[in-house]
């Protein structure tokens, strides 16, 4: 198989743009004990609906409406087993 320069600095730069975004992903992984407690334990989105017997559908709407706290590393959602004030 031929790739030619073109090609291959088109691929090259898609794999630059995909490994920055994977370093974004692992620094916000590697930051974690500064926003978490030792003792702190998350939940994603299957843990919760299955706690709560909800869809995921209804933890979107509990998002949206501010209801229920989450944040998000990367793409996925996740939330905090403790309550905090």
């Amino acid at each position: 198989m031929y790739i030619d320069n073109e090609n291959f600095d088109k691929w090259m730069e898609k794999l630059s743009k995909k490994l920055a975004e994977i370093g974004q992903n692992l620094q916000s992984l590697i930051n974690t004990d500064k926003v978490l407690d030792e003792n702190d334990k998350l939940l994603d989105n299957q843990d919760l609906a299955f706690l709560l017997k909800a869809s995921f559908r209804t933890l979107q709407r509990y998002r949206a409406k501010g209801v229920l706290p989450y944040f998000n590393i990367g793409r996925k959602t996740y939330y905090r087993a403790s309550v905090r004030p």
